[in-house]
């Protein structure tokens, strides 16, 4: 397993200054977010440049690109893939086929994505046709590129428990679609992630991971400050063998990201054999 750290709580920090950041606080992956103000593209030839030379610099690799916030259009979940409107919605599908040419540009392997949206009123079929008419449209160009596209499951979304997951992934024939397996997500909706990693271990293409305090409320905590016991999520990643990216994310630590990551990869390395 190799530890990352995502981009995604240094929103007050330009890309390059949160790869330097991540790179002290001791990681060697970060997973680059897609928004605004870090990498929401298309991106110009010279950014992209300039995130590679930091990179390289800084002996860092990517670990995913997550497509999943839209905050440069609207917010964390619009636009969403089921839109009612569906020129907004389509800004969704382009924005995750932007996600996978620059995911190639950079030699990512995966883009993540939201599990559908918030409802919209639609019937819950409705809506996971709609889901399954937009990630058709881009599946193709993920095949072409060889990049994955993974459904991250989440609270009050779409698709939110395991058992939606796999009812929904069962209308694909593809290898380039996946799971993106958020810990705390699933802790969040009453699953417990440690046995789910056996249940989807067919689909996990890359983790994320936060602490969850015990009410299960979807709050991303530094690890080791809630819940969640860490030690059976990393002891049932290594029974399935897993040896991808374990992404920690605390978006919420805007005001101090260096500090949370650090206090996150030092819990971390107490609990698994990650790098």
């Amino acid at each position: 397993m190799k530890l990352s750290f995502s981009t995604n709580a240094y929103r007050n920090f330009s890309i390059e200054d949160s790869i330097k950041s991540i790179s002290s606080a001791g990681y060697s992956a970060i997973e680059l977010m897609c928004d605004e103000p870090h990498a929401f593209p298309p991106l110009s030839s010279d950014k992209i440049e300039s995130i590679k030379k930091t990179l390289i610099e800084n002996q860092m690799t990517i670990s995913n690109l997550n497509g999943f916030m839209m905050c440069a259009i609207e917010d964390f979940h619009h636009p969403s893939w089921i839109e009612k409107d569906q020129i907004y919605r389509q800004k969704r599908i382009e924005h995750t086929k932007n996600c996978i040419d620059l995911a190639k540009e950079l030699g990512a392997n995966t883009v993540s994505t939201e599990p559908g949206g918030p409802p919209t009123g639609l019937s819950r079929e409705e809506e996971l046709d709609i889901f399954e008419q937009g990630l058709n449209e881009v599946l193709p160009i993920a095949e072409k590129n060889k990049i994955k596209i993974l459904i991250e499951p989440e609270p009050g979304l779409l698709i939110e428990k395991s058992s939606q997951f796999l009812d929904f992934i069962s209308r694909f024939d593809s290898e380039f679609i996946g799971l993106n397996f958020d810990v705390g997500h699933f802790f969040c909706v009453g699953e417990d992630p440690a046995d789910l990693i056996f249940t989807l271990k067919e689909h996990i293409n890359h983790v994320h991971l936060e602490d969850i305090a015990a009410s299960r409320e979807h709050q991303h905590l530094v690890p080791g400050t809630g819940a969640i016991d860490f030690s059976r999520i990393f002891h049932a990643l290594s029974e399935i063998n897993y040896d991808g990216y374990v992404t920690i994310e605390l978006y919420p630590y805007l005001d101090n990201p260096f500090n949370a990551a650090q206090d996150a990869r030092n819990f971390l390395n107490s609990m698994a054999n990650v790098g």
